[in-house]
């Protein structure tokens, strides 16, 4: 299967999309499980961790890190990350189900425009891979712009979790939000690395141990990634709604993600003028559709033509 883009063609990661498109879905139910157990528990004045429905929204969540995982070695985070947008829609009607959370006309336009926003990312996503091999992977590793943006991510990981979380995060969502939001910036370049470096990692001689010690590197900085960002979005529903937190988490999430798919990968190389234009389109499209969604939790819709009827009948 090929897409013209530009004036040349290119075969569209169809695999890499199909994969990411399942594991979005996925992943939208982990958050409303999650905080459905959170609530079960609550109610029987339980710990969540005993409570079964908790640990299927847990199972999710690992089943849905794999599937990013292959998504992002299959294709560019450029577009495997947005395409999380369907999530969010698929959280919000299952929300609607089991939380009882309702989903008015803003949140079903916010669904539409969700939709809508993931098909023109998946057209103009693109198509060639800047990173093919662990010595191209190292090189971007050691790159003085990525190294600079992953230093200051750290340092304001530290400041919040150490000092911001303690004080301001059961009022305040955008606090665990940042967190998890700015873990993303090593949990996806992890991952894709992993993909890249796993191909040498039984190799003899230096280049198979370089490859093993990046290896481990990477695998551990996903690993404590993925923990700590697990942690914090259990804090997070335990003070929050689960549609609220998954609105907001998906547009920072995406957008730390992109910008540190950029400064590492640079796959915004392979996209023309117009594809720029398009995917940016694209994105903003998602995030107002994920903006009403989170919206509509709150909105109370007043038809005002429909009240004037029914004052003169």
């Amino acid at each position: 299967m090929t897409f013209v883009s530009g004036t040349s063609a290119a075969p569209l990661p169809v695999s890499g999309i199909v994969i990411a498109v399942i594991s979005s879905f996925i992943n939208g139910s982990t958050f409303v499980l999650q905080k459905k157990g959170i609530l079960r528990s609550r109610d029987r004045g339980v710990s969540y961790l005993r409570d079964v429905v908790w640990w299927s929204g847990t199972m999710a969540m690992i089943v849905g890190q794999i599937g990013n995982f292959l998504a992002y070695n299959a294709a560019p985070a450029v577009i495997v990350t947005p395409l999380g947008a369907l999530g969010v829609l698929f959280g919000a009607v299952l929300a609607t189900w089991v939380l009882k959370e309702h989903l008015n006309i803003l949140g079903k336009l916010g669904c539409v425009l969700c939709c809508c926003g993931s098909v023109v990312l998946i057209i103009h996503t693109p198509k060639a891979q800047a990173v093919t091999s662990r010595l191209e992977l190292e090189e971007r590793l050691l790159d003085p712009v990525f190294q600079t943006y992953a230093l200051l991510v750290v340092v304001l990981l530290f400041a919040l979790i150490v000092w911001v979380a303690p004080v301001h995060g059961s009022s305040n969502i955008m606090v665990y939000v940042a967190i998890c939001s700015l873990l993303g910036s090593f949990t996806v370049p992890s991952s894709k690395g992993l993909g890249l470096v796993g191909q040498e990692v039984f190799d003899d001689g230096p280049s198979g141990s370089r490859a093993r010690t990046l290896f481990l590197g990477l695998l551990g900085t996903l690993a404590v990634s993925i923990l700590t960002q697990f942690f914090f979005i259990n804090k997070a529903l335990e003070c929050f709604t689960s549609n609220m937190f998954e609105a907001l988490y998906y547009v920072t999430f995406t957008s730390t993600v992109i910008l540190a798919s950029a400064l590492l990968f640079k796959e915004w190389t392979a996209l023309t003028i117009t594809d720029s234009l398009a995917m940016l389109c694209g994105f903003a499209t998602v995030c107002v559709g994920v903006v009403l969604l989170r919206i509509s939790q709150e909105a109370l819709i007043i038809w005002k033509k429909k009240e004037a009827e029914e004052k003169t009948d």
